[in-house]
């Protein structure tokens, strides 16, 4: 069930969200009101909303809205990415396919680590020597504003509504599940809460929820891991041979490559995880929240350590559900399938190994989880709308801080709106390929622009133009004539596109398109822009002129 389901949605769907959405979607048995649950979700909403407002009292300007004044330190903004990176999809979704697959499941959770360390050593200092509020600041450092600006906030746009999109079916159908709530309550629910916390709280209030579900989720996770190890007395060797033993597909697990059709797909795969993360709107956004370059970098040493210990404890979680949960039949249904699902296997596993009030508290963590990750999303969507588009191509760079403030706050609620009305309107819906589709456009279209613009004194305003356009649009057509939307979603017998990862033809478009178009340009323009690469270089290396969040 879940290798067909991954071969059809591609496994870059539960990476950030719609795993979840998909995984569960169909018919969804209603569970009984889980009050401990709830109490432990309301107390998280309730603390939340309570930071919500004393950051509210320190949100008074751009700076603060979009960046928390740049006073985040390194630490802190490792912990925020990392709770703004491993969703609920990931817990559920990866443990599931531990569960499911065995050692599979620890070569795609280690797989989303791998574009880690080239924001490491690549962007992280660069984009927070160059940048005030987003990647399109970087982009468009020595090109032309409104043009670059406008492809950079459109790419930024689709990532963000591909992403919100399957994180509100997601929020729905999980809580449908763990809680026993209605669907429409649920949307409407993390609708309303999203919004609180960008509207009032900006950046400083998204953080701390990044934060503290980041803290829970590892708690949570680092409890069942331990208790996992503590019955077969710590030993890993004793886990996995008992794993092999009441495994249906025995000593098969413990044997790699089995999800991934051809080396093609693995190559696409492989290149949309790495480069994907790289050009996420919301992960780039959170570099501006540092005080200098140094902190940016302790920022994602910090998030790789977290983000690479949660992945191995879900392979830990995954293998202790073969071992307590697939032999448990309470687990189980008439017909012998798990409650609720596969992707319900760390859930199960939560009672399994501390009672009903653990359970409670996994599930309320799972929903604090897909808040946290919404309010990241919703912050960057506005602000590439209302500092990109608004201040700096309708109003050229000058307008004032109040007037893209309000737009900023207008955007916000539009895009709830728009979230709470895209997850009722999507519940019944197939949804699993957007998130692959917004890795596939954040590594074809953003990605290459923003590398580009740093790293290549050639690279001009009609190169980067056309080729970012050509990436983005190549994603998008391929993802739609490949098997995920084609055959899955539209209902034809056969992909046009052969392949489900579009990511390695739509980079490849995008880098060519951006050298040709680049390199063939004698405009005026554009011997200036390849002059201005030089005091770039030196700002980027050195920090020179970024005095702070504020300066550009």
């Amino acid at each position: 069930m879940i290798a067909r389901l991954l071969a059809a949605c591609g496994l870059l769907a539960f990476a950030q969200g719609s795993w979840a959405a998909d995984a569960i979607s169909g018919a969804v048995e209603r569970q009984p009101i889980n009050v401990s649950a709830i109490v432990m979700f309301v107390a998280f909403v309730g603390a939340t909303l309570f930071i919500t407002y004393w950051a509210s009292k320190k949100n008074n300007s751009t700076a603060d809205h979009y960046a928390a004044g740049g006073k985040i330190t390194g630490f802190q903004n490792g912990l925020a990415i990392a709770g703004d990176y491993m969703s609920a999809a990931s817990f559920l979704g990866i443990s599931a396919l531990v569960y499911t697959s065995g050692y599979d499941g620890l070569i795609y959770s280690i797989g989303f680590l791998v574009g880690w360390p080239i924001i490491l050593f690549l962007i992280a200092e660069r984009l927070r020597n160059l940048g005030k509020y987003t990647f399109a600041d970087v982009a468009s450092y020595r090109l032309k504003q409104k043009e670059i600006r406008t492809l950079s906030a459109s790419g930024s746009l689709v990532v963000v509504a591909f992403y919100l999109i399957a994180q509100m079916v997601g929020a729905g159908k999980l809580i449908q599940l763990l809680f026993g709530l209605d669907y429409h309550v649920a949307v409407i629910l993390v609708g309303i809460l999203m919004v609180l916390y960008v509207l009032f709280g900006g950046m400083l209030a998204t953080t701390w929820v990044q934060i503290i579900k980041a803290v829970l989720l590892l708690s949570g996770a680092s409890f069942m891991a331990l208790m996992v190890m503590k019955t077969v007395n710590f030993d890993f060797g004793t886990l996995f041979s008992e794993a092999v033993k009441v495994h249906a597909k025995g000593q098969a697990i413990m044997s790699p490559g089995a999800l991934v059709s051809d080396p093609v797909s693995a190559i696409s795969l492989g290149l949309a995880l790495m480069f994907g993360t790289a050009g996420l709107p919301h992960i780039l956004m959170r570099f501006f929240t540092v005080s200098d370059a140094k902190e940016a970098r302790k920022s994602v040493f910090y998030a790789t350590g977290f983000i690479g210990y949660f992945y191995i404890l879900t392979f830990i979680i995954g293998f202790g559900a073969i071992l307590l949960v697939s032999t448990n039949p309470a687990f189980k249904d008439a017909a012998g399938a798990l409650l609720g699902g596969n992707n319900m296997a760390a859930v199960h596993l939560a009672n399994a190994v501390g009672g009903s009030l653990f359970l409670g508290f996994i599930s309320a963590v799972a929903f604090a989880t897909i808040l946290a990750v919404v309010a990241g999303l919703t912050l960057a969507g506005a602000s590439a709308v209302s500092h990109d588009i608004y201040a700096s191509v309708i109003k050229g760079g000058k307008a004032n801080e109040k007037d893209e403030l309000r737009v900023s706050k207008i955007t916000t609620i539009a895009l709830g709106v728009l979230a709470i009305g895209l997850g009722i309107l999507f519940e019944k819906q197939n949804i699993a390929f957007m998130v692959g589709l917004a890795f596939s456009i954040a590594a074809s279209c953003n990605f290459p622009v923003l590398f580009l613009s740093m790293y290549w004194k050639n690279l001009t305003t009609r190169g980067a133009m056309v080729g970012g356009w050509l990436g983005l649009l190549t994603a998008v057509g391929l993802m739609i004539l490949g098997p995920t939307v084609w055959v899955q979603v539209l209902g034809n017998a056969k992909a046009i596109f052969p392949y489900e990862y579009p990511a390695l033809f739509s980079m490849v478009v995008a880098f060519a398109g951006i050298w040709f178009f680049s390199i063939t340009d004698k405009s005026t323009s554009a011997g200036e822009e390849r002059a201005r690469f030089l005091p770039q270089f030196v700002r980027s290396q050195t920090g020179l002129g970024a005095s702070g969040a504020a300066a550009h």
